[in-house]
């Protein structure tokens, strides 16, 4: 998957994606669930990755499957046990990342104390883009962040809402896995995810960084 960051075109082939569960207040209230002492990581596979303009296929096995707009953080350094105050040297740049995910699968494997990885993998499940903007031009503290379905807005918030910043999210997920060069950090997405339909067309921004567009497909 090849992304422009800066001046230079870069081929993203991350060992993997590390995605952050209930990291917005609201978003962890709409799941009925309560906001975690530490950040809750999980993986996604990197064959789920989806250019920008590219197509998510709803599949068979799922009946619902939904949106979460989330900041992408993109590793540009090996990064291990490494310091809050260290992280900002190791990060290429952010992106948009749309976690797409299997919902009621997931309802079910939490039911049975099972882990998401049906939920989240499938292939398109990650749409990321449209750009990478390096690190050193964009400060992800305060950016405002929305997703819009069919031109309706359904999200909207501020990384400034996060439970865990950009920083201690990086040394956190460092201390329990070694970051290599062009992994991917999905950050949490705020409140008002919701189901996606056959057609349906959904355009995903943040402030700085630009719109994610994608339409949604019914596997045949």
């Amino acid at each position: 998957m090849k992304l422009t960051c800066g001046s230079e075109i870069i081929e993203l082939k991350p060992s993997k994606i590390v995605a952050v569960a209930r990291n917005y207040k609201a978003h962890a209230e709409e799941m009925g669930a309560v906001l975690p002492s530490e950040p809750k990581i999980f993986l996604k596979p990197p064959s789920a990755l989806l250019p920008d303009k590219g197509q998510v296929i709803l599949p068979k096995a799922s009946a619902r499957v939904d949106y979460e707009v989330e900041l992408a953080v993109i590793v540009g350094s090996m990064a291990k046990n490494v310091t809050s105050e260290s992280v900002s040297k190791l990060l290429l740049g952010y992106a948009v990342l749309v976690d797409i995910t299997a919902r009621d699968v997931q309802s079910a494997a939490k039911k049975q104390g099972m882990p998401w990885t049906v939920a989240k993998g499938y292939d398109t499940f990650a749409p990321l883009g449209p750009t990478i903007v390096p690190a050193q031009n964009l400060d992800p503290s305060n950016l405002d962040i929305w997703l819009k379905l069919n031109g309706e807005i359904k999200q909207q918030g501020n990384t400034n809402l996060m439970v865990f910043s950009v920083t201690e999210l990086v040394s956190f997920i460092s201390r329990i896995m070694t970051l290599e060069p062009m992994d991917v950090i999905a950050t949490g997405t705020p409140s008002g995810v919701g189901p996606l339909e056959d057609g349906d067309v959904v355009e995903a921004g943040i402030e700085g960084i630009g719109t994610l567009t994608f339409t949604a497909v019914r596997e045949h």
